[in-house]
């Protein structure tokens, strides 16, 4: 199961917060995967990626209540946590940096956090895109859009976080790590 998060509304499309349902969209459109269910607080589809059963997720209950569609759903579909990956927009990482990690804490992230404390685990991958940090308030910055200059930083970004989807679920976490992490540092020269 890949889970974007984001927020709901056309009003929320483009914006910072929002780059997890994009690498969703991402991946719908590069699998002709459509996100035509819409139940357990979430739209979603199944399919496959490589022969590999999938389903891609955007949780439909606002970012800061992610935890109930991706409980709910992992129950539906009989996953442990350790079968889900969870993308999402992080300002500790710089704009388009890609970071895949195989678990962790939630940082500063509502949503990632409300996904631990449902699921009482912190065992899961997760697929982070550098959205950088705020001048100003926090939730002005994650709700506002990019600046023209960091759409040539976010859209290969979205695309590299797509491909670490697709090597997690085709080659495992250890290898999505070492191509995703390794390709997001070359490309921002550090």
């Amino acid at each position: 199961m890949i889970v974007g998060l984001g927020n709901p509304g056309g009003q929320y499309d483009g914006t910072r917060h929002n780059v997890g349902f994009e690498v969703i969209r991402e991946l719908s459109n590069r699998h002709n995967l459509l996100l035509s269910v819409r139940k357990h607080l979430s739209n979603y589809g199944v399919g496959a990626i490589a022969g590999t059963p999938v389903a891609l997720v955007r949780p439909m209950t606002y970012m800061n209540r992610s935890g109930a569609a991706v409980g709910t759903l992992l129950r539906e579909f009989n996953l442990s946590p350790e079968r889900m990956v969870v993308v999402f927009d992080d300002m500790d990482l710089d704009v388009g940096r890609v970071l895949v990690k195989p678990q962790g804490g939630p940082g500063t992230h509502n949503g990632m956090r409300d996904i631990i404390e449902a699921l009482d685990t912190e065992n899961f991958p997760r697929v982070r895109l550098g959205i950088g940090k705020p001048v100003g308030p926090g939730a002005d910055y994650v709700l506002g859009r990019f600046e023209p200059e960091e759409l040539d930083l976010i859209i290969p970004a979205i695309r590299l976080a797509a491909d670490a989807c697709e090597w997690i679920v085709c080659e495992g976490i250890n290898a999505a790590m070492n191509r995703a992490n390794s390709a997001s540092k070359a490309s921002d020269g550090r």
